[in-house]
């Protein structure tokens, strides 16, 4: 049942919130040690939160939209007194004090939470491989990977251990995972979910939203944990803006571009079978009344280049704070400089280092302007193609991954290689646009197939309206 439905019947005492959630921590005893979707399940304390439920049904009372449904939180997500390690040593043993907005708003919806998700470590990377406690496996082929970094969110709801779950998107870290596993994610504009208590990774890129089984469901999540929040200094101050209202009014009249660039065959890595289900889907949207034309966005395809200077500068300097002295991982050494190499030596895995490293040597004297400076550039480049392109459309549409999900092993010797996941991706993020990958269809192998959908600064409500047509197509092939 989708989450829209368990809500329902929770809240007409049709079902009562505790055997929903006995229901969904039964599946994930049976599925988890497999998948390894979690870093922590929290069994007792989502008993104890849905008899809550339980008890303002009772009592007259509605508990919220969300009523008894069980939902997974990223472990990059700070939940008070409960761990939050980013799937890493550093940060060993540190419980937050404090709730993320989003876990807030999930409490005041009547939502339940049942478990802490595995990640790429500090969400970087698109396997979910590069996590200090294992990796999570895709349930739809346990020899494949999730992708990344919201890998153990999307198994999770892939698996039926949870209807709703939580990620963050730097560079599509929701969409990539949801195309890979089968599943709707959402990357909404910048600034229009609340970043307060996320874990930062590249603070102008960082984003949470939603993966689900339906888009009605992912409405339903974003319009909860959407709006302004003034103790993020990047909220958008306007409320969260309604979706479910407008699944069904279709795309006639929309005007829809796919974007040759990543979508045609210039570009490398893009496998035949996502592009025969790309242009399967741009003939649906057309079949329903939109004017669909290929357009170009010719700044895109410096996208992954210029993301790759922007994110791992802003990681060096985020992960600076984990240094042995504050919280966290601490190994004991004669002085602080030697203790804050032992710590961070021992704490972080080597795909953040090599972040670290990265961004580090970008921003240093002499190579900022030729590095940082010029990638910064070329953002700005992305931004105005963007805005042209929207001039004359109202919505795009590419791919949401180059290739369905890849066994695993097979990339993480090559760094070059997985980055390339995120290719189709990372221009949203640049632009601070939001765009959303619908399951749609399978390839030759017989895994998902993501569509991407993109939109102009909060123009969610028309990309959820493509959203439920693309769903709808792809329900009855």
């Amino acid at each position: 049942m989708s989450a829209r439905g368990l809500a329902a019947a929770v809240r007409s005492g049709e079902r009562s919130a505790r055997s929903v959630v006995d229901e969904h921590l039964e599946t994930i005893r049976s599925g988890e040690p497999e998948i390894h979707a979690f870093n922590l399940v929290l069994a007792d304390e989502a008993l104890a939160a849905a008899d809550e439920v339980d008890r303002r049904v009772a009592a007259g009372e509605d508990p919220g939209p969300l009523a008894g449904v069980p939902v997974a939180l990223k472990d990059n997500l700070c939940t008070r007194g409960v761990p939050t390690t980013c799937s890493s040593r550093i940060l060993e043993g540190w419980l937050p004090p404090y709730d993320a907005t989003v876990v807030e708003r999930l409490a005041a919806a009547g939502a339940v939470v049942v478990g802490k998700t595995n990640l790429d470590e500090f969400a970087m990377g698109s396997s979910t491989e590069n996590s200090a406690f294992g990796v999570t496996h895709n349930p739809l082929d346990p020899t494949r990977v999730p992708g990344g970094s919201s890998g153990g969110s999307a198994a999770a709801v892939a698996a039926g251990f949870a209807p709703l779950a939580l990620g963050s998107d730097t560079g599509g870290s929701i969409r990539q995972p949801a195309a890979l596993c089968g599943v709707v994610g959402v990357k909404p504009t910048y600034g229009a979910v609340s970043r307060y208590g996320l874990v930062a990774f590249a603070s102008s890129l960082d984003q949470i939203g939603p993966l689900t089984r339906t888009v009605s469901d992912a409405a339903m999540l974003l319009e909860a944990i959407g709006g302004h929040d003034p103790r993020d200094s990047t909220s958008i101050p306007e409320p969260a803006a309604s979706l479910t209202e407008v699944l069904d009014r279709g795309v006639e009249g929309l005007r829809i571009g796919v974007i040759e660039e990543l979508s045609g065959n210039g570009l490398e890595g893009i496998a035949d079978d996502v592009r025969s289900r790309l242009g399967e889907a741009a003939s649906v949207l057309d079949t329903a009344g939109a004017t669909v034309e290929t357009t170009s966005v010719p700044s895109t395809v410096y996208g992954l280049s210029a993301y790759y200077v922007i994110a791992p500068a802003e990681a060096s300097s985020n992960l600076a704070r984990y240094d042995g002295v504050r919280y966290g991982l601490r190994i004991d050494a004669p002085n602080t400089g030697d203790m804050n190499t032992a710590t961070r030596t021992a704490g972080f895995g080597n795909e953040v280092k090599r972040r670290i490293m990265l961004g580090t040597y970008a921003l240093s004297a002499g190579y900022y302007d030729a590095y940082y400076g010029k990638s910064q550039k070329v953002r700005t480049l992305i931004v105005q193609d963007f805005a042209r392109a929207y001039e004359e459309f109202d919505l795009l549409l590419c791919p949401t991954a180059p290739t369905t999900a890849f066994p695993i092993g097979e990339k993480t010797a090559d760094p070059m290689t997985m980055y390339l996941n995120d290719v189709c991706t990372i221009p949203s993020n640049l632009a601070g646009h939001p765009a959303m990958s619908v399951p749609f269809g399978v390839g030759d192998d017989g895994m998902p197939v993501g569509v991407q959908i993109l939109a102009p600064a909060m123009g969610e409500p028309t990309m959820f309206q493509a959203a439920a047509v693309l769903e709808s197509a792809g329900s009855r092939s």
